[in-house]
């Protein structure tokens, strides 16, 4: 008897090694906003997979987003409940931030954030040793968009082009409705010069992160 066919002929199928593999993990902050739903369909079009970084309090608004995002294979994180700076918050807050959220994603579509983005990426000793406590390792970037700043698409396109590189982390933004225009030209240029867009967990695979671990390290850091 023959044996069964291996299970990649699917291409989409197919694990991304990002260690021999051109990968970008696009990033996207401060959802699920109003324009998700677009930006989903734009990615499901051209096979790419983000990561989502959602605050609770729109979770809790817009859950079938979550639900859908989950269901077709992106990655969503914790970025708070509603964006206050944790580095001047108290310990009891940034716990029920944290808590919070994780709850909101986990009713909206059945899982629980692995990955924790403190709101404006800013962090502390307190803030890491509160993310060890979720088993939470803490994903900055490697670049921006700058689109909350630029809401012009040509820019957002310029700007995703020149940070996105092999396993860069770009942060952007799914409320800035520019960004989600530009979504189907930066992604087909990605694509055209030989980059997967994968999610965060491809890219970070190989780190070995522990909870409470800050990748990538900002400029003069220490872990």
């Amino acid at each position: 008897m023959a044996a069964p066919a291996p299970a990649v002929a699917d291409p989409k199928a197919k694990e991304v090694d990002c260690t021999r593999m051109k990968c970008v993990a696009l990033t996207f902050d401060d959802g699920p906003g109003k324009y998700a739903g677009k930006l989903l369909d734009i990615l499901k079009e051209h096979d790419a997979k983000a990561t989502f970084f959602l605050e609770g309090q729109y979770v809790k608004s817009r859950p079938a987003y979550v639900k859908r995002m989950v269901k077709e294979g992106h990655a969503v994180g914790n970025h708070s409940y509603a964006h206050p700076d944790f580095t001047k918050s108290t310990p009891a807050t940034i716990r029920n931030e944290i808590k919070k959220t994780n709850d909101a994603i986990k009713k909206a579509a059945g899982v629980e954030p692995k990955l924790l983005r403190p709101p404006y990426g800013m962090s502390d000793l307190q803030v890491q040793d509160i993310a060890v406590e979720f088993g939470m390792p803490i994903i900055l970037w490697t670049g921006g968009s700058r689109d909350w700043e630029s809401k012009n698409e040509e820019k957002i396109k310029k700007q995703t082009l020149s940070v996105a590189k092999g396993n860069s982390i770009v942060l952007m933004h799914d409320w800035v409705k520019q960004t989600v225009d530009a979504m189907p030209s930066i992604i087909k240029t990605l694509q055209r010069n030989g980059y997967h867009l994968v999610t965060v967990d491809d890219v970070i695979k190989h780190e070995e992160l522990k909870p409470g671990d800050v990748f990538p390290l900002p400029e003069g850091w220490e872990q």
